[in-house]
C-alpha cells in the first residue's frame, strides 16, 4: 500500500545558467537545502538555484504524475512564465 501524506512537486531554475530543475519531495525545506549544499549529483554544477514553483500533491503517485507533466514541454513553457526576466 503506498504512503500518504503531503508531497511537493518543485522547480528550480538557475540564473547563472538559465536551468530548470523539476523535482518531487515528501519534505520541500529538506530537499531544497540537499539541492543547495550540492548533494544532489544533477544540479550540483548549476548552483546557485532558486525555488520558482512548488505545489503540493496529496501523495507520491500524483507527485510522479505531475513532475513527468511538467517535463514536457507544455509544462516547461508554464514554468518559464514564473522566471523574472
Amino acid at each position: 500500500m503506498a504512503k500518504t501524506g503531503k508531497f511537493f512537486v518543485y522547480c528550480l531554475y538557475s540564473d547563472t545558467f538559465d536551468r530548470i530543475y523539476i523535482g518531487q519531495t515528501d519534505n520541500i525545506e529538506r530537499r531544497f537545502k540537499q539541492h543547495s549544499s550540492g548533494y544532489v549529483l544533477s544540479t550540483k554544477k548549476f548552483l546557485p538555484y532558486r525555488i520558482i514553483y512548488f505545489e503540493e500533491v496529496p501523495d507520491r503517485a500524483s507527485a510522479f504524475r505531475r513532475e513527468k507533466e511538467l517535463k514536457v514541454t507544455k509544462g516547461r513553457k508554464f514554468l518559464r512564465t514564473f522566471i523574472d526576466k
